[in-house]
């Protein structure tokens, strides 16, 4: 085991802890959980590139323990009145289609492997910095309304853009396996 994996798995153990402290409007403890785990994401990126530890494992556990943080942090802020709800539906509807079209792909014996796109990373990371800012609003007592609906209308024009230019990549992918062929 990596030390890169533990903290992955640390970060995973994280996301509860962060929740529950959501779910009961402390929102100091909610955003010193957030803030961990953004930390601790670049200390393993940096860990496994400095001393080469990569492994197998880790290729999986780390984008999983940053997207359940994310997705469960935007879900917590949607039912709370934080975050709209279309943007939260459209970012769990946008990686439920991937993980379908994922699962899918490999069913049908013609698996993809999912490579982030630029635009992806860019909606990544307009979502950590809304859900970043957001719990600093509440944690601080801030309004910083200009800025949040800036982020939010740009996180649900990145998450739109980002579930297109997968989809299109998708079809893509598929259509090379001859499914669009007649003979």
């Amino acid at each position: 085991m990596t030390i890169p994996n533990l903290i992955s798995i640390m970060r995973l153990l994280l996301v509860p802890g962060v929740v529950l402290a959501m779910l009961q409007a402390r929102w100091e403890w909610a955003f010193a959980g957030f803030v961990v785990a953004g930390i601790s994401d670049g200390v393993d990126g940096f860990i496994a590139r400095q001393f080469n530890q990569h492994s197998r494992l880790g290729a999986y556990l780390d984008p999983i323990a940053d997207k359940l943080l994310l997705v469960s942090v935007f879900i917590v802020l949607g039912i709370s009145g934080e975050l709209p709800l279309w943007l939260v539906v459209a970012m769990v509807s946008r990686d439920g289609l991937i993980i379908c079209a994922v699962v899918l792909s490999s069913v049908m014996g013609h698996p993809v492997e999912v490579k982030p796109l630029l635009v992806s990373k860019a909606n990544t990371a307009v979502q950590i910095i809304l859900a970043a800012e957001v719990l600093a609003e509440l944690t601080f007592a801030m309004h910083l309304d200009p800025l949040r609906t800036i982020l939010i209308m740009l996180s649900g024009l990145l998450t739109v853009a980002s579930a297109a230019a997968y989809l299109v990549a998708w079809l893509r992918h598929m259509s090379s396996n001859g499914e669009g062929s007649t003979s």
